[in-house]
């Protein structure tokens, strides 16, 4: 099993879901940079669970530990290491589901390349719990990379079929960032947030669940970050949002929707302002060739359903070798679109700083 990432940022979590913690290490941070640990906490709330009703009851302070290489208020230039205690866990929800795999889940896949030696608890390292770890190394990457002036937003851009506005259609300011960025549902229009509250509420009240996307935007990159062709911008975020959990596509800029233009539409004309470079539009998400040209760099995920629902649901038993019909017990959430925007950023702060440091 791998757990590490990174060139120059080099990042190793550890830990599983009903464990007695999860954790990172974060190797390659610049010593005497001071990290400020509200900022840390208020990250690590946005992503914890048990806050409305349109997540799981499950209660977690997500309240890291770091153990080494922070001193006085700063960085040491050692390796960073952090870890999360698991306090709210119910692992005996999890005991029948030993042999019974979770549709969705990682459950059976998991069992067999681990040879049946994996914690299935709670989804044991599979879970999106583990993305606590993610969120906190992101959180002080993030805090790096606004020195250099560079900010990692994003916002809910549909839940189900209701869409929001794209970031790629408004103008990124700081005022128009706070406006939203604090709120339950994150959105750029305020009116689509009753319609996905319900949407999200309609699937929990079914037994269900529902997915989504999230549009992510990193603003004031500079040009010509990127080494093509296998450390490019995309494949570094790419790479790296394929490692969160329930994260199943993503594309930049327009994506899909350039395969329906001309290359008359698709392409960015340029200008001059002042001496920077600028494009009047930005449908290739402020990346070309795999490099950055000065846009904003922005890109959209999918992200699935919840896997665990309380419907029944057709399945097997992997020891007795029977069909089965399984009803999930325990606590989930109906949607995770709204905890997985930090997740989301983290995740691009990482892999951003890392490209910087390259």
């Amino acid at each position: 099993m791998s757990g590490m990432w990174g060139n120059k940022i080099k990042i190793s979590i550890f830990g599983e879901s009903h464990g007695n913690a999860i954790g990172i290490n974060i190797d390659g941070l610049e010593p005497g940079f001071e990290i400020n640990l509200d900022k840390v906490s208020s990250e690590m709330k946005r992503r914890a669970p048990g806050r409305n009703n349109l997540s799981t009851p499950r209660k977690e302070a997500d309240e890291p530990e770091i153990l080494s290489g922070f001193f006085q208020g700063k960085t040491t230039g050692t390796p960073l290491c952090a870890i999360i205690r698991n306090n709210n866990t119910k692992s005996k929800d999890y005991g029948k589901l030993k042999d019974i795999m979770r549709p969705g889940h990682a459950d059976y896949t998991g069992k067999i390349r681990y040879n049946g030696f994996n914690d299935y608890r709670g989804g044991g390292h599979f879970s999106g719990r583990i993305t606590a770890s993610i969120v906190f190394a992101g959180a002080i990457c993030k805090q790096i990379l606004e020195a250099k002036g560079i900010k990692i937003v994003s916002h809910i851009k549909s839940i189900g079929t209701i869409e929001d506005k794209s970031f790629l259609d408004e103008k990124i300011t700081e005022g128009f960032i706070n406006s939203y960025m604090s709120k339950e549902l994150p959105l750029i229009d305020e009116l689509k947030e009753e319609a996905m509250r319900k949407e999200i509420l309609l699937a929990k009240e079914e037994l269900d669940s529902i997915g989504g996307t999230v549009e992510c935007a990193v603003l004031g990159i500079e040009p010509g970050i990127g080494n093509p062709f296998f450390d490019s911008v995309e494949s570094t975020l790419a790479h790296l949002m394929f490692s969160i959990p329930a994260v199943k596509g993503i594309e930049f800029g327009r994506g899909f929707e350039l395969t329906q233009m001309r290359g008359s539409q698709a392409n960015d004309s340029m200008y001059f302002s002042g001496e920077k470079v600028l494009t009047k539009t930005n449908n290739n998400g402020g990346i070309l060739g795999g490099i950055t040209n000065g846009m904003p760099v922005i890109f959209k995920v999918a992200i699935k359903p919840t896997s665990s629902i309380l419907k029944s649901q057709n399945t097997v038993n992997i020891n007795t070798g029977e069909e089965t019909v399984l009803e999930v017990n325990g606590r989930h959430d109906p949607c995770i679109v709204q905890r997985a925007l930090p997740v989301i950023e983290a995740a691009t702060a990482i892999g951003i700083l890392d490209l910087i440091e390259n």
